[in-house]
């Protein structure tokens, strides 16, 4: 599976996916960095057919009024630290992306993986 990382998540998360077997980019590495617009990355992320992995609601808002992007996990820990959230990743790696597999838009928590239809 192909992530693209956005900006509020920290870049290492794109490490934590490749040694699970994910090819994986941050929006720090794209031309014009943290500074790409929301939209954009949605559309890169749609031609590429990747996932955008996000803290930010904005993209909730566009996935279920253009369906863009096509695949979505949102990351909703609240405040976190940046190794907490790391192995929270790396532990559930298995189960989000078989949750992806199947559907659309996923959400992890602190605690759970919610699948939304």
């Amino acid at each position: 599976m192909k992530f693209l990382v956005d900006a509020q998540l920290p870049r290492r998360l794109v490490g934590i996916l490749s040694k699970v077997g994910h090819e994986a980019r941050h929006t720090f590495d794209l031309p014009i960095g943290n500074r790409t617009a929301d939209e954009t990355i949605s559309m890169l992320a749609d031609s590429e057919g990747s996932v955008v992995i996000t803290k930010d609601s904005d993209f909730v808002d566009s996935f279920w009024l253009k369906r863009s992007p096509k695949k979505l996990p949102l990351v909703s820990t609240g405040n976190i630290q940046n190794n907490e959230l790391l192995a929270l990743f790396e532990s559930n790696a298995s189960e989000i992306e078989s949750a992806l597999t199947a559907h659309n838009f996923v959400e992890l928590t602190r605690t759970h993986l919610t699948v939304h239809a």
